[in-house]
């Protein structure tokens, strides 16, 4: 099911920026494009939105200002040229803040801190995460996912039937997933829980998979596979 999302930008340029990368994550929805809160308001009286993008530096009424008078605010990610105003769009509970000008790739991490928060509301099973590998934007459940392997700058994701290369670090890609079934095991090895198989020595078979156990992972595998 795709999140409904709106745009609240009084910059023609930001909100195409934004429409570009809404349209390149498959799971958002575009309602629509605002120009400034007044607008917004009238969409978000009319229309179910789940998620908005909103500016904060607008005349007349700032984002800040729209996002105190709504009663029942959709989650927001504030996006602003103005980083001064980073620690006042937290306090209202901001999912993230993007700071012009953003990458996809920040983008998309703010949409991924997006699809934790939701699921941990609504406690869904699983979970999506995009990730970008090769130019193509990949939705992947997390419940699908085998295993990850740092190599250099890049981690190799393993799910399903297929493999893809990620431009990111181990501890980074980490931090995005943030689920319980995925454990560290080695400094350059993750692995799903649910995949385990058996352990042999300092390997551990996962969906047929020999993979390296460290030292240093040892007793937290253990502790966790006992758990599970």
């Amino acid at each position: 099911m795709k999140i409904n999302c709106i745009i609240v930008d009084d910059e023609p340029a930001s909100r195409e920026v934004l429409e570009k990368y809404i349209s390149d994550t498959d799971i958002l929805n575009l309602v629509a494009e605002c120009k400034n809160a007044v607008e917004a308001n009238e969409v978000l009286k009319n229309k179910s939105v789940e998620l908005m993008f909103l500016d904060i530096n607008m005349p007349k009424i700032s984002g800040v200002q729209l996002l105190k008078s709504l009663t029942s605010p959709p989650k927001v990610i504030f996006t602003t040229a103005f980083p001064e105003y980073a620690i006042e769009g937290f306090e209202l509970d901001a999912v993230d803040y993007l700071l012009k000008p953003f990458s996809f790739e920040r983008f998309l991490k703010a949409v991924n801190k997006y699809s934790l928060l939701a699921d941990k509301e609504t406690s869904r099973g699983n979970r999506t995460i995009f990730l970008k590998s090769e130019k193509k934007l990949y939705r992947i459940l997390i419940g699908d996912i085998i295993y990850l392997e740092a190599v250099g700058d890049y981690v190799k994701v393993v799910f399903g039937e297929q493999t893809i290369i990620v431009h990111s670090t181990f501890q980074d890609l980490l931090e995005q997933l943030s689920h319980p079934n995925i454990v560290r095991i080695h400094r350059s090895f993750a692995m799903a829980i649910d995949k385990f198989e058996y352990i042999d020595g300092n390997q551990i078979i996962v969906k047929s998979k020999s993979l390296p156990i460290g030292k240093a992972y040892r007793k937290e595998l253990l502790a966790r596979l006992e758990n599970y």
